[in-house]
Formats: structure tokens, sequence, C-alpha cells
């Protein structure tokens, strides 16, 4: 399933670190970041997740709610939050349904090895669940500015 903006975000639901069950139709009536990286701990994903750690509040005041998912434990997960001090809750997808769903666990290759992986993309997410912007080209530095332009 591709999906477009204009169409609705696939609801899904899934635990984050704390063992708590996450819906994103309980977000319903609030715009939603939903980020997928492919691993915690790791260069690019901590950049990533510190630039909006960094700039939290400044999404807070925009309306945004943040979630960040990979195929990580919730362990490993909880980890990451405290190594990093993270004000977001991080979704642990270990059977890849939300992957699946939103199309983000993809054939990649490096150093000419094929394997499965997930694509770092980011859904925006408006109030009524319909997906209002999907990067795809995502900046690890600068990535609030990609989500607040």
């Amino acid at each position: 399933m591709s999906l477009e903006v204009g169409k609705p975000a696939p609801d899904f639901e899934a635990k984050d670190q704390d063992g708590n069950l996450i819906k994103l139709s309980d977000f319903k009536g609030k715009k939603v970041v939903l980020y997928f990286y492919p691993k915690d701990n790791t260069p690019g994903c901590t950049t990533q997740a510190c630039n909006l750690r960094d700039n939290y509040e400044a999404l807070q005041k925009v309306g945004y709610v943040i979630l960040g998912i990979s195929s990580d434990s919730e362990k490993s997960h909880k980890k990451f939050i405290e190594k990093q001090s993270l004000p977001f809750p991080l979704i642990a997808d270990e059977d890849l349904k939300v992957h699946e769903a939103y199309g983000t666990w993809v054939e990649k290759s490096m150093y000419g090895r094929q394997y499965m992986g997930t694509a770092r993309t980011t859904f925006i997410i408006d109030e009524a669940g319909i997906l209002s912007e999907i990067i795809q080209k995502v900046n690890t530095k600068d990535h609030t500015n990609q989500i607040l332009k």
C-alpha cells in the first residue's frame, strides 16, 4: 500500500518504551509527527532524535505530538531515551506491523549487500488523522526545520 498526502494515516497500536499501548487514533484532534528511524543509539538516529529533543518546545508550541518508531525493543528504546533525555515516546515495532502499514520496511543495500531495513521517513498527520506531509529525504541534523517549514 502506498501512502499519499491527503489520505488517512493507517491506524496502529503498538507498545512504547514503558509497555504502554499507543494507538494513533488516540491522538485525533492533535497533529502528529510519526518518524520512523533505523536503530537506537546509532549516529544518524541519535542526531535526528536529539534535533527533535532540542526543538521539542517549538514543536509542541505549534501543536505537534512526536512519536518515534523503530524495530528495536521496548528495553532498547528505554535505554536510548534515558541516555539522550528524550521527552517523547518511542514505539517498539518488533513485529514490523506498523512499518509494513506505512511502507517503511524496505530492501536496502550497503557495500553491495542486500538486506531489509527501515527507510528513514517522517509522516506528518493532521488533527483529523490525514497525512499532510511525507518527508522521505530526512535531514537528521535539521529535521525540526523540515517539519516546521
